[in-house]
């Protein structure tokens, strides 16, 4: 089994307040999850208005299939045009992990 992580650091480009932010937080992640059927919150800058961090986590047999999964999340929230990706951070825990 092998189970994966990524953290998105995300910077909103026109947006005053938390009320805004998150109206573009909460489809991304529920697009993120219906998509890839992976585990997604927002997991940090949370009184910021500008800033996000979303964790992704998605768990495998395949330690390929999990980097593709979360290689794709990662182009998905890349591609939008709302947002700057400011740093994608991924993780992996294998078998040999203990």
């Amino acid at each position: 089994m092998f189970v994966g992580a990524l953290e998105l650091d995300l910077l909103f480009g026109d947006v005053h307040s938390l009320k805004q932010k998150r109206s573009l937080v909460r489809p991304l992640v529920a697009e993120l999850r219906r998509k890839f059927e992976v585990s997604v919150a927002e997991a940090g800058h949370l009184d910021l208005h500008r800033r996000a961090l979303i964790g992704v986590a998605a768990v495998a047999a395949d330690v390929e299939h999990v980097k593709d999964l979360l290689d794709a999340c990662e182009r998905l929230v890349a591609g939008r045009p709302e947002l700057e990706l400011l740093s994608a951070r991924h993780r992996m825990l294998g078998p040999e992990d203990e």
